[in-house]
Formats: C-alpha cells, structure tokens, sequence
C-alpha cells in the first residue's frame, strides 16, 4: 500500500500545517493529504493511459480539494495563501 498510517503522520507533519499528530480534519491537513494522493494517481496514469477507473477517482480527488481550496479562501485567505505556497498550487 503506498500510503500507509506513518506516511500519513509524515504529510501532516512535513508541511507544518497539523496543530498536532492527531489533527487530520484541518482543511489544511486534508489538502495536503489530497495533494499527495493526486500526485501519485498522476504518476500512475501516466503509466496506464487506458484506466479509466483511476482516472474517475483522480477528478473527483481534484474536486474535492478544489473545494477544500475555496472553503479556505472564503473563510481565511491568509491560510488560504500560506498553503497555495507552502503546497506549490495555483488557481
């Protein structure tokens, strides 16, 4: 399995973004566990143009943190530009 519980813990961890080990709810936590995710779909179609599955899953992932993204934009836009930075994202 390419995300397991101690990568997850690394994600929250690296990007400075958790209040704690355990705060997996942030908008913030999510989105950058969401991100890690997208990339390594993106890898994987790469290899296997024709699956069709992944690809589903991968554009709802794309929504989901697009609206993860707005969420945070209309409720705190400092947040908001602390992660479009610290996660190399743009609109």
């Amino acid at each position: 399995m390419y995300l397991t519980k101690e990568k997850k813990q690394e994600i929250f961890q690296g990007y400075g973004f958790a209040k704690s080990v355990t705060d997996t709810g942030s908008a913030e936590a999510q989105i950058a566990l969401f991100s890690y995710r997208i990339s390594h779909l993106t890898e994987h179609l790469k290899e296997n143009k024709k699956d069709h599955a992944t690809r589903l899953g991968l554009l709802k992932l794309v929504g989901k943190r697009r609206k993860l993204l707005s969420y945070l934009y209309k409720k705190d836009i400092t947040r908001y530009r602390a992660i479009i930075a610290e996660l190399n994202l743009r609109k």
